[in-house]
């Protein structure tokens, strides 16, 4: 008979999870579908929410409440700002038109990879700027974490 492995930093993970906002809505769930498979360390998943598993064995199924912020951070005020319409333009298609709510990808300052925002207000007449919010849509949130390990390599 096999040992029971444990997750270590590093492991190799097959599980299924589901990510619970406040209200109890599933943010993601893979319960219903086929496992996830993931590598520890390699950012798939938040740190606050790696350090959780670390030590379980295989075969546990258990339930993490996370702070608000625990898993992806404080909302950072700062991290609100007006982008020049002419930049969305230049960086998207110069004819689309933009609502509160719509996620728009950016480049990377380097261009080699890219990050999201949320359009939250568009300025007078919608010529000049365009207000952005660039948190994680869940930073600053409590959260629940299920998790069932099916399998640990």
């Amino acid at each position: 008979m096999s040992e029971v492995q444990h997750v270590l930093p590093g492991s190799f993970l097959t599980l299924h999870y589901r990510l619970s906002g406040a209200d109890g809505t599933a943010l993601i769930d893979t319960f219903a579908d086929k496992p996830a498979t993931l590598s520890l360390g390699n950012g798939e998943l938040a740190p606050a929410m790696e350090q959780r598993l670390i030590g379980l064995p295989e075969g546990t199924r258990t339930r993490f409440e996370l702070a608000p912020g625990e898993a992806f951070g404080e909302r950072n005020p700062e991290l609100l700002q007006r982008v020049a319409m002419s930049l969305l333009r230049e960086h998207g298609d110069p004819h689309e038109t933009y609502h509160a709510g719509d996620v728009v990808q950016f480049p990377t300052p380097d261009g080699q990879g890219r990050f999201a925002g949320v359009l939250r207000e568009l300025g007078p007449a919608a010529e000049d700027w365009a207000l952005f919010d660039f948190n994680h849509p869940l930073a600053g949130q409590p959260l629940s974490f299920e998790v069932h390990l099916i399998g640990v390599l």
